[in-house]
């Protein structure tokens, strides 16, 4: 039984479907792409909210819960990005124990 028609539509997509585009119609980003970017949004809002607790620290408490807001919103960011790595290690150690 050959394969080659069966990888050949697993890498180009089945007959009469198309793969969807991002908004835009631009190629849709690589996963790798995706994640630095998501890191890089989690960095902006760790730094935001370093920021505003020096603000705070310095001027004094007036919007207190704004801060708070900030720094829960950097937070389960942080986490979250935590447990994609977690999942991401997971899969690549699954990957090492496939037996080829």
């Amino acid at each position: 039984m050959r394969i080659d028609p069966i990888m050949k539509n697993l890498f180009e997509g089945a007959p009469g479907v198309t793969m969807p585009k991002s908004p835009g119609g631009a190629e849709p980003a690589s996963f790798a792409d995706e994640l630095k970017s998501k890191i890089g949004e989690v960095n902006q809002l760790q730094n935001q909210s370093d920021a505003k607790m020096q603000q705070g620290s310095v001027k004094g408490a007036t919007n207190i819960h704004e801060t708070m807001i900030q720094m829960e919103e950097a937070n389960m960011g942080l986490l979250l990005l935590a447990k994609v790595r977690n999942k991401a290690l997971d899969a690549y150690h699954e990957v090492l124990r496939m037996n080829f």
